[in-house]
C-alpha cells in the first residue's frame, strides 16, 4: 500500500537517518520504536505527508486514505463534540450535496443529446455508485459508540468542544480519524491523553477494525497488545521484524549475539592467515599459499556486528529520611467545583514504604486528589501529612513548566544548593545530559527530555514522599524501565497517578480508584485490579 524508498533526513549538520526503505502492506500494524530524538515522530510525519525528507520518496495508491494523529493538536471550537466527530463524514455529506445538485440540474436541462449533458451524467453516476456503497445507516450510532469508548459520557456529546481540555479534545481528533475508517491510521502517542479503560477499548477497536496502523507509542503493554510488526529506528537505520515488540527484543538480542560469535571466529581467522602470511612471505616454496591468503584477505567480507545503543539514564533516588508511620491520612475529603461534584468521603492512610497507585477514568479526580494533598486547592474534610514528611511533586504538566530560555545546566544551577552544586555536571551526565547536551536551551528539548530533566529537579534533595503524575509520558521504553526500576528500588513512600499498566505492574502494591464521585481502595497490583474489574464488568453484562 505505502512504499518507503531511500529516505534520508538531514538538519542542521544531522544525519536523523539514512536511505532507509520498507513497505506498509495491508492489515499491518506496525510499532514504530526508538529512543527520544531517534526520529521516530519526523518519520511519522514524513508518512503523513505533513514533512518532507531530504531524499528519497514515499509512495501511495490514489485512493489510499491515510490519517495522522500528531502528538499536540487542538481541535477547533464551534461545533459541539458530537457535531465535531461527525466531521468525520463530511466528504460523504458534500458528496451527497453534489449528487443532489447535479440531479436537480439535469431535471431543468434540456439539451438531452450535447456532451455536456451526458458529461453530467456520467459524473452523478459514478458518485452515486461510490456513495451507496458506503453504508450510512449507522452514522450516528458509529459516532456515539467511538465518543463513548474513548471516554465521553452521553452529556458531554451535544457541549461544546471549547468547554474540553487539550487531551479531551485530542481524544475527539482520534475519534474523527478512527470514523474515516482509514487505509492507513498513523497515531503518534495516543495513549498519552488516555485512561486505561478507553486505552483497553482503543486496543480492542484497532485489533478489530483498522486496516494498516503505524503507531509510537510508549506503553509497552499497548504496543505489544496491537502490533504484530516492530521497526526500530536506532543509530541512522531501522530494524524490521515480524514480531511485536517484546518479542523482537528477543529475537535482535539472539541476532546479535549469533553476529558476535561470526565476527570473533572470522577475526581469529583473519589473525590466523595474518600470522601465515608473516611467517612464510619470504619462504620460496610456500609463495604460491601466501598470494593466496593475500588475495582471500583482500576479497574477505567483514562481518559487522550491530551497534548498540548504550546512552542509558543512570537514575538513583537518594535514601529518604524517616518519616511518620503514616505520612497521608485522609479523613471525609472531598473536592466540588461549583455545581460539579469531584469526589466525596474519601478516607484512608498510607503507610510509610506503601507504593500506590491512583488509577480511573480521567476526569473523576486523581489529579485533584494530589492537588489536595500538595495543599494547592481547599477541600472539604481533613487532610493530614505526618511526621517529617518532605515531599517531592512531579505534576502532569510539569515538563511544560520549565523556563524555555535557560540552558539545561542554568536549569539545575538555579536550584542546586549546598553539596549538591558540586555534582551539577555529574548528575546531568547521569541523566544523558553530559558534554554539549547541557548547554542545549530548554525550548529545543523534546518531550522526553524535558521529562528527564523535570525528574532530575526532583532528586536535588532526599525526599520522604514522591508524588508522580503521570511521569512516563514522553518517555521511551528504556528510560522508563529505569524509571521503574528506581522507583522500586525507592526507600520511601511513593504515589503514582498513572494510565500505564506495564509500569504500574510489579511497582504499585496498593490501588486507589476513583470513579462515580467516590475513591475505593484495593489491596492488590494493578493486573489483580483490572482481572477483577474484567470480571465485575463480564457479571453486570450477564445481570442485564
Amino acid at each position: 500500500m505505502v512504499s518507503v524508498d531511500g529516505l534520508t533526513v538531514e538538519f542542521g549538520g544531522t544525519t536523523l537517518f539514512k536511505d532507509i526503505s520498507f513497505q506498509i502492506n495491508e492489515n499491518d500494524r506496525i510499532a514504530l520504536m526508538g529512543k527520544n530524538g531517534a526520529g521516530k515522530s519526523t518519520l511519522l510525519k514524513i508518512l503523513a505527508g505533513v514533512r518532507s525528507a531530504t531524499r528519497g520518496s514515499v509512495s501511495a495508491p490514489k485512493d489510499c486514505v491515510v490519517a495522522y494523529l500528531p502528538q499536540h493538536l487542538m481541535t477547533e471550537d464551534g461545533r459541539t463534540v458530537r457535531d465535531e466527530a461527525a466531521q468525520a463524514f463530511a466528504h460523504l455529506m458534500e458528496t451527497e450535496a453534489e449528487i443532489n445538485r447535479i440531479n436537480e440540474e439535469l431535471t431543468v436541462r434540456t439539451d438531452y443529446e450535447s456532451d455536456d449533458y451526458m458529461a453530467l451524467i456520467e459524473k452523478v453516476s459514478e458518485l452515486s455508485e461510490k456513495f451507496y456503497a458506503i453504508d450510512m445507516t449507522h452514522f450516528d450510532e458509529d459516532v456515539e459508540k467511538t465518543l463513548f469508548g474513548l471516554g465521553f459520557k452521553r452529556e458531554d456529546l451535544d457541549r461544546p468542544t471549547s468547554e474540553f481540555s487539550g487531551g479531551w479534545r485530542m481524544r475527539i481528533e482520534l475519534a474523527k480519524l478512527l470514523l474515516k475508517s482509514p487505509d492507513v491510521l498513523l497515531l503518534d502517542e495516543p495513549t498519552n491523553h488516555l485512561d486505561i479503560e478507553s486505552i483497553m477499548w482503543l486496543e480492542e477497536f484497532i485489533k478489530t477494525s483498522s486496516k494498516a496502523v503505524v503507531v509510537i507509542s510508549h506503553d509497552r503493554r499497548f504496543v505489544d497488545s496491537i502490533t504484530t510488526r516492530t521497526i526500530e529506528v536506532t543509530m541512522g537505520r531501522i530494524y524490521d521484524y515480524k514480531a511485536s515488540y517484546s518479542h523482537y527484543l528477543e529475537l535482535r538480542k539472539e541476532r546479535r549475539e549469533q553476529q558476535m560469535k561470526q565476527y570473533e571466529e572470522q577475526q581469529k581467522m583473519i589473525q590466523e592467515t595474518k600470522d601465515f602470511i608473516e611467517r612464510f612471505k619470504g619462504t620460496y616454496s610456500k609463495t604460491l599459499q601466501v598470494q593466496s591468503r593475500v588475495k582471500m584477505l583482500e576479497k574477505l567480507e567483514l562481518i559487522e556486528v550491530d551497534e548498540e545503543d548504550t546512552s542509558a539514564l543512570r537514575l538513583k533516588f537518594p535514601p529518604s529520611p524517616r518519616s511518620g508511620t503514616y505520612p497521608v491520612q485522609a479523613d471525609g475529603v472531598g473536592k466540588a467545583y461549583g455545581e460539579k461534584r469531584v469526589f466525596s468521603n474519601a478516607s484512608f492512610m498510607i503507610e510509610r514504604g506503601e507504593k500506590v497507585a491512583f488509577v480511573g477514568r480521567n476526569g473523576e479526580g486523581k489529579s485533584t486528589l494530589v492537588k489536595c494533598i500538595m495543599n494547592e486547592i481547599d477541600h472539604e474534610g481533613t487532610l493530614t501529612l505526618g511526621h517529617n514528611v518532605q515531599v517531592a511533586y512531579f505534576a502532569q504538566n510539569q515538563a511544560s513548566l520549565l523556563d524555555e530560555n535557560l540552558t539545561v545546566f542554568q536549569t539545575i544551577d538555579d536550584i542546586a544548593k549546598g553539596d549538591v552544586r558540586l555534582k551539577i555536571r555529574d548528575m546531568l551526565g547521569a541523566f544523558m545530559f553530559g558534554g554539549e547536551e547541557s548547554t542545549k536551551k530548554v525550548k529545543v528539548l523534546s518531550g522526553g527530555e524535558r521529562t528527564r530533566l523535570a525528574i532530575l529537579k526532583l532528586l536535588l534533595e532526599p525526599v520522604n514522599l514522591l508524588i508522580l503524575d503521570e511521569p512516563t509520558n514522553h518517555l521511551d521504553l528504556k528510560t522508563k524501565d529505569i524509571l521503574k526500576q528506581a522507583l522500586q528500588d525507592y526507600d520511601g513512600t511513593l504515589i503514582l497517578v498513572s494510565h500505564d499498566r506495564d509500569f504500574l505492574a510489579g511497582l504499585a502494591t496498593k490501588v486507589y480508584e476513583f470513579g462515580n464521585g467516590k475513591v475505593r481502595e484495593h489491596l492488590c497490583g494493578i493486573d489483580e485490579f483490572l482481572e477483577n474489574k474484567r470480571l465485575a464488568s463480564l457479571q453486570e453484562i450477564e445481570r442485564r
